[in-house]
Order: structure tokens, then sequence, then C-alpha cells
């Protein structure tokens, strides 16, 4: 009999919980949606790969079902997702008001509690006024050679290969010119290679978090902790021999920590290197791959890119000069097929933010404490925006200026935390585009099969092969190239 009363006791309390689960308390209207199993919610079908240019099967499913806003749970958090741009556009503007940054624990767990996008108000100011003094158009400007220099440079080497896979390849050269601007580091001349442990920390960054050997989670977290450990020693021996100038964001960095009063601590610094390190060159490196793609399947499109970069050239007076800041401004049709690359390849599926009140919004409650997810994808293949939106279609930007984030672009963010490395991936993208096109012919050999995640896993495999404009190979390529 008491068996029978524990065992029908057991049935209803975990039947409540699963209805409580469900059916989460609110004063006032949910958006409509479902939170999926106790504790797992619905993570392992948002972790799903797509396969699709279009918006991901996980978000536009539900948006066919729910509307622009609905409900949702992952990694056992509720969460709202917006493809409304209007809610968006709020969630931006309404920063440090109604909302503030948040990223799932697992984000901060693989970044650090301390990193950029886990602060808050003036501590959050004062990085991004840090970083500004790195990527900012004045620095820009200085480094606008180094960057041109460092895409000769691997653009002729790759030329000398059968193949170059153009993922891997291009992050490497990005990651070197960025750790050189940052830490002063040259792989060559290092015992330990730092890009390997971020290589190990992206392929699990969004992963589901089981810490256990064996997983993708835990391999990344092992990741982070050996390029964590590389940064600490050089932190530790910059501090044993300063130098007399600034040659490096680290100066900058021990210059800041040394300063009397100052709110930078050690650990503040190293997860803001780190960030750093990875933001700059992987975003990119994707945003370069897929650029190159696009290029070798619309012929017309690399035509007017080679046309407008090699009249900059025509219109010099020395030819052999490199590129001026004015020559780079002036890359207009180049800065069309910049945005069109960004809008299609949608690197960040969502932007977290997390409500610091109940908020009502178009009929709907979003409760004090719950995530909201702003879905870039669904803003960028949005039918009522853009015309064909899956489309690559660099002139739909013709006459448009976009000095910032919009209620329909977010590619680089939006409001107070729009991305301070906006203008240095532009110059970095823009820079390798005209040193390509005005000097190198390829022709793709294999893979660049679009494969997106909530990760940084696509094109996989894109393989080309490259040869100078003024070669021998020059009939054969010319004949295969785009």
């Amino acid at each position: 009999m008491w068996a029978l009363f524990i065992g029908a006791l057991i049935i209803i309390i975990i039947t409540h919980w699963v209805y409580r689960w469900r059916n989460p308390r609110c004063e006032g209207k949910l958006p409509p949606g479902s939170m999926g199993l106790p504790l797992l919610g619905e993570t392992l079908q948002f972790f799903a790969p797509n396969t699709t240019s279009d918006i991901p099967p996980f978000i536009k499913e539900r948006m066919d079902r729910f509307g622009s806003i609905f409900r949702t749970n992952l990694v056992g958090r509720p969460i709202v997702v917006s493809t409304d741009p209007d809610l968006n556009y709020f969630v931006f503007q309404q920063e440090g008001q109604l909302f503030q940054s948040w990223y799932p624990e697992t984000f901060t767990e693989i970044f650090g509690r301390q990193n950029v996008g886990s602060l808050h108000g003036f501590m959050y100011k004062y990085l991004k006024n840090m970083v500004l003094n790195l990527f900012g158009p004045e620095s820009l400007k200085k480094m606008l050679p180094e960057v041109e220099q460092a895409a000769n440079r691997r653009l002729h080497q790759w030329s000398c290969a059968d193949t170059v896979e153009l993922k891997d390849a291009t992050a490497s050269m990005i990651f070197d010119l960025t750790a050189k601007k940052l830490i002063s580091y040259d792989a060559n001349n290092s015992s330990e290679n730092l890009r390997e442990n971020f290589v190990a920390f992206i392929q699990g960054l969004i992963s589901f978090p089981l810490n256990v050997p064996g997983t993708a989670f835990h391999k990344c977290l092992q990741g982070r902790k050996r390029a964590m450990r590389m940064l600490k020693n050089m932190l530790r021996e910059r501090r044993a021999m300063p130098r007399n100038q600034q040659s490096d964001f680290f100066d900058y960095v021990l210059e800041e920590l040394q300063k009397e009063g100052t709110i930078l601590t050690e650990a503040i610094a190293l997860d803001l290197m780190f960030v750093l390190l990875f933001a700059s060159f992987e975003t990119t490196s994707l945003a370069i791959t897929l650029a190159v793609k696009f290029l070798s399947e619309y012929p017309l499109v690399l035509r007017q890119l080679t046309e407008e970069q090699e009249a900059i050239l025509n219109q010099r007076e020395n030819a052999d000069s490199g590129l001026s800041w004015k020559e780079y401004k002036s890359m207009t049709f180049t800065f069309q097929f910049i945005n069109e690359t960004v809008r299609l390849a949608n690197i960040v599926p969502g932007i977290f933010r997390k409500a610091l009140r109940d908020i009502q919004f178009k009929g709907y409650t979003i409760p004090a404490g719950w995530a909201v997810m702003v879905c870039p994808p669904a803003v960028h293949l949005n039918p009522a925006k853009y015309e064909n939106p899956v489309a690559f279609n660099p002139w739909r930007w013709e006459g448009v200026e976009l000095n910032g984030a919009s209620k329909h672009f977010m590619a680089f963010g939006g409001g107070m935390r729009f991305c301070v490395g906006t203008d240095f991936t532009k110059v970095q993208m823009a820079v390798f585009l005209h040193c390509l096109v005005t000097k190198y012919r390829w022709k793709p050999i294999r893979g660049g099969n679009i494969v997106r995640t909530p990760g940084l896993q696509f094109p996989e495999g894109f393989h080309i092969q490259l040869a100078k404009k003024d070669a021998r190979k020059q009939e054969e390529t010319v004949n295969n190239s785009a």
C-alpha cells in the first residue's frame, strides 16, 4: 500500500514538474513556443547541422509555426528568440536600461568570467576604448601597409603550392598578423604554436556542454587552458623586461595595469587578449573564404570587382606604391561585395541579451531574467526586405550607406556593443581581395560545401589552385577560372 502511495506521489511530482517546465509562470502573455524536454530543452535540435543557405531550420520551422517572436529553452535556459526587426532594434537600443549582454554559462566558461562580452557599464566602455586604440581608423591607416604585405606574402606562397585549403590558410595569415600587433608573437620564433591551441578551442566552441575527456567541449576547454597559459607566461616575461616604447597592444595593456588606481586587472587583461585573438582571425577567415567562393561562382561579380581594383593601379603615379587610405576608401563596389558576403555568411547565429525586468512588447511579456536571442540570419534573409534573399547580389547595396547596424543588417552586432573590430575586418577583406584579383587567377579544386552549425564550421575543405596572372600557367588558369 505504501509503495503504491509513494509511487503515485512521485508520478504526481514529476507530472507537475514537467507541466511547470513546459508552462513557465509569467505576469502576462509569454510568446508562443515550446520549452522542449525537461533539462535539455530544445538544445539538441538547435545544435543540428544545417546544409542550406536559408534561415536555419530550427529557426525557420518555429517562425512558420509560432511567428517572428517565440520562446524555447537551450541548455536549461528559457529564451525568447527574436526574428522581428523592431524587437531586435529595441533590444539593442535599450542596452543597459532594459537589457544587458548575456551569454550561456558555457560561453563564460570558455571565454572567461571577465571577458569583455560579460562586462557592463563603465568597465565595458573602458575596455572598448582600449580596443579602439588598436583598431580605430588612425591605427588602421598606419596598419594598411602591413596588411597588404601580409596578403602579398601569403598569396605568393600559395601560388607555389599545388593546392591551398583556403579557410585554414587565411586563418593562419590573419592570426599571424593580429598576434604580431597584439603581443608581438612570431610563430617561427616560439617554442609553442599558439594558433594550434585556438584551433582546438574553436572545434568545440559551441558544442553540447559535457566536460568529459574525448568530447568537443572538453577539448575546447583544454585549448583555452593552454592558450591562456601561454598568454600568462608572455605577460610575466614582458613585466620582467619592460620595453622603452610601446610596440604592441601588450605594452599598452601593461601601462594601464601599472597606473595608480587602475580598474584593469590581470585576469580581465588576459581574457581581453584571448577574445581579441579569437575574434580577429576566425570570423574574418570565414568571410574571406566565402568571398572567394562567391567570386568563383559569379563571373560578372569577379569582373566588376577586378575592374575596380585594376582602375586603382592604373590611376597611380607610382606603379610600385602600396595601397593608400584614399584608395581603400574609394572601393565602392568592393564594399558592396563585402556587405553582401557577410549578409549571406551569417557567421554569428545569435546575439544574446538578458531582460533586467519584465518587458512588454507587441502584446507579449519577456519575463525578468529571461534571455533574448536576436537572430541575424532571419533578419538578413527576410524576403520582405531583401528580394530573392538567398541570391548573391552585391548590386543590391548600390547607393546604400552603412555606417553601423540597422534593423535589417546586423552582421557586426548593434547598439553600444557594435563590433569595434568591424573596420579592421573590412580592411583585411578589401586589401586581400585587391591583392588577389589584381595579381592572381585561381580555380576551385574541391570542397566548399556549406555546413552551418551554431559554431563556426563552414565552408568545408574549400581547396583552390592559385597562379600569378603573368605566369606560364596563365592560359590554363584563364580557361578554368570563374
